[in-house]
């Protein structure tokens, strides 16, 4: 077989007798050697191309058409985007590759020779593709395959879009986080989902006098205390906030505890009734029996354990407690 790259070279010098079918063989004729000596050094060319020269292509949303000669390194600049075709296979050696760096800031579509995607080579990213078949026109003859980047790995491509944890809102235990949507954690049948030696929960701390209807936002705070002196009794309205209903934020089964504190003067007064969503609740209270009154001269202290047992429909237990 005659041979044409150097690929097809032996390792066994006696073996190589021709160069592109010009015999080089023991006895051959003096007139063979130059064109021997040509083709030896255009293989080497190719070699050269295909593991350390480069090449510099500023994107300008057009296509560049790689051969079998070009260069191992293909560096992209520039501010837009542009379409690279690979090779055809058949003219290639199985393993010849070709590095994608993409240093601009659009995005690189890699195709094989038959206009198949191989791979997007998003801004800063580096793809090397690699020949795996010699015969075909599809993208199933070329492996795709993330070597190296100088930005951040976007989401798409398995990275996190951001440059530290942080950025990407990934909680790291040796920092504080904070979180803004729901976390479940739901443990094991042999385990529990959760153990805290200390944990804090956030009040809401306000010179205001209890009455009429007070909004009371879960999302805002587990306990709300009112310092000032209750005018009237009041209605207490269990909410998420102003915007999201509780029976949204809540799923069946779910339950949670709140506390009002309530400061009274001389004369008291007590939370005689609950809503949720603005709908009527009927709380049961600890000892059967709700509250009539509130106590004079201290702060009472409601506390509302809210269990969602269907959809807006609700299970209060509820208790007031007189502190002094």
């Amino acid at each position: 077989m005659a041979k044409t790259k150097i690929s097809e070279y032996s390792t066994t010098a006696g073996s190589n007798t021709d160069i592109d079918s010009t015999d080089i063989n023991e006895g051959c004729a003096p007139s063979g050697i130059n064109n021997a000596i040509r083709s030896l050094m255009a293989h080497l060319a190719v070699d050269y191309n295909a593991t350390q020269a480069y090449t510099t292509t500023a994107t300008a949303a057009g296509t560049t058409t790689l051969t079998a000669s070009s260069t191992l390194l293909q560096f992209f600049t520039g501010v837009t985007t542009q379409t690279v075709v690979l090779p055809v296979v058949t003219t290639l050696s199985l393993g010849q590759r070709y590095e994608i760096h993409n240093n601009s800031t659009g995005a690189i579509t890699v195709n094989s020779s038959g206009g198949n995607l191989v791979a997007t080579v998003a801004a800063g990213i580096t793809t090397v593709c690699t020949c795996i078949l010699i015969t075909g026109t599809t993208a199933a003859s070329w492996d795709a395959d993330i070597q190296g980047f100088t930005t951040t790995l976007p989401i798409a491509q398995g990275g996190t879009g951001a440059s530290t944890l942080a950025g990407a809102n990934i909680p790291v235990t040796s920092a504080a986080n904070s979180f803004t949507a729901k976390q479940t954690f739901t443990g094991a049948t042999g385990s529990l989902a959760s153990a805290f030696i200390n944990a804090t929960e956030t009040s809401t701390i306000s010179a205001t006098a209890a009455t009429g209807t007070i909004n009371y936002d879960v999302t805002t705070q587990s306990v709300l205390y009112y310092t000032s002196n209750a005018s009237a009794n009041w209605t207490v309205n269990v909410r998420g906030n102003a915007t999201t209903s509780l029976n949204t934020l809540m799923s069946t089964n779910d339950s949670l505890t709140v506390v009002f504190l309530v400061t009274n003067g001389s004369t008291a007064y007590y939370n005689n009734a609950l809503t949720i969503d603005g709908n009527s609740v009927t709380p049961k209270y600890q000892g059967g029996t709700a509250p009539t009154s509130g106590n004079a001269s201290s702060i009472d202290a409601y506390s509302y354990t809210i269990i969602k047992t269907a959809s807006a429909t609700f299970t209060v237990l509820a208790s007031q407690t007189k502190f002094t």
